[in-house]
């Protein structure tokens, strides 16, 4: 490791107390190597006992087993200050000028990162990456000049990617207002207007499962697979997504996810959540569910895309088999669902003034999937 630094010369462990209950925002640190609100009961916890981290400090949680092979380490950087568990490890660069936190903080979002710490996580309940094996991390530290240079680029394009996102929800926000005044406020089941009726879902699409890949087929680059931890945020991200080798393409042809596509979580913690495929060229595995909207699909996608976004048509999907803690859901299940469908040219209408809407949102969550792959490079070309 040629030019490469142990991290513990520049790095020192911070231990401080809410002893006297000055700092109440409450956070955790999530395996996207973020700080997130936290979700804990602290009803009776004595919080005098929380670590206190401030901004341009560390915190991270030295189990690495049973964390989706990644360490939850996150910089502070949008706060003054927080408290957090126990648990978490809080640390601080000694010297900016010598080592950028942001800086850090990139060498940290490394694949190769997560994959080294948990290759030195060590216990036999649980595996830990303790504080010893963080401060032998070994990294390529440049002149602070080369780090603030490289930091520069990385959050120009986060910048780009949070104005895209920005952008987005403000899209969303315009199609739903216009599908909720053509096709949810003021409509009663109980009288509905002239011209409409009760239906279901698979009136208007069919609902297709994934295929089951065998575990020896993935592997970390190749053709990306749609999982059901994939679906977040109504797109699927190449970032959240598997793979499987190329060379397996044709056994799962049938099971291709394009453009326009939406597919729809169909177990899990993301039950009943749905996506929309941003570019060609993805496959869809078992427990994730593809509407058949034929070929011209962006014609028709629109209206199914907010339409699966409707809170009642959620909550209906979810419990459509009759037990609200059931965990999954089949093909039937989803499009046996009833709610009340307009007059079709009353929907095609819909879909043609939101087409070109959807089409500039898909557009936006492909030029994030683009951002991220640039950052991706950037993080890479760290370890050279």
């Amino acid at each position: 490791m040629k030019n490469h630094k142990r991290l513990g010369d520049y790095i020192r462990a911070v231990d401080v107390r809410n002893r006297e209950l000055s700092v109440t925002t409450l956070l955790g640190v999530s395996i996207s190597k973020e700080f997130i609100p936290s979700i804990a009961n602290t009803i009776g916890t004595d919080m005098s006992t929380y670590k206190i981290v401030h901004k341009g400090q560390f915190a991270y949680g030295p189990v690495t087993s049973r964390n989706g092979d990644k360490v939850s380490i996150a910089l502070l950087d949008n706060e003054d200050n927080a408290i957090i568990s126990q648990a978490y490890t809080v640390f601080e660069v000694k010297d900016v000028n010598e080592l950028l936190p942001e800086y850090l903080m990139m060498w940290f979002r490394r694949p190769e990162f997560d994959r080294y710490a948990r290759f030195h996580s060590h216990g036999s309940a649980r595996e830990i990456f303790d504080w010893e094996e963080m401060c032998d991390v070994m990294l390529p530290i440049p002149p602070i000049e080369r780090q603030r240079e490289i930091v520069a680029e990385y959050e120009t394009l986060s910048r780009r990617i949070a104005i895209n996102k920005q952008l987005i929800t403000k899209l969303e926000a315009t199609a739903q207002t216009l599908y909720r005044k053509m096709f949810v406020d003021g409509i009663d089941k109980e009288n509905l207007p002239d011209g409409w009726r009760m239906g279901t879902l698979g009136e208007y699409a069919s609902v297709k499962s994934g295929y089951a890949f065998p575990s020896k087929w993935w592997q970390n680059e190749g053709i990306p697979v749609v999982k059901i931890g994939s679906i977040k945020n109504n797109t699927i991200l190449i970032e959240d997504c598997d793979f499987v080798a190329t060379d397996k393409f044709e056994r799962a042809k049938n099971y291709v996810a394009n453009k326009g596509d939406i597919v729809i979580a169909m177990t899990g913690a993301t039950l009943g959540k749905i996506a929309m495929i941003p570019q060609d060229g993805f496959l869809i595995n078992q427990r994730v569910g593809i509407f058949n909207l034929g070929s011209k699909l962006i014609n028709k996608a629109p209206y199914l895309y907010w339409t699966l976004q409707r809170e009642d048509i959620v909550n209906e999907i979810i419990t459509v088999g009759g037990d609200s803690a059931q965990e999954n859901i089949s093909n039937s299940d989803i499009e046996s669902v009833e709610y009340a469908i307009a007059p079709m040219n009353e929907i095609d209408s819909f879909n043609q003034n939101t087409k070109e809407l959807l089409q500039l949102i898909l557009l936006k969550y492909n030029e994030i999937t683009k951002l991220t792959e640039l950052q991706s490079l950037l993080l890479a070309k760290m370890g050279k």
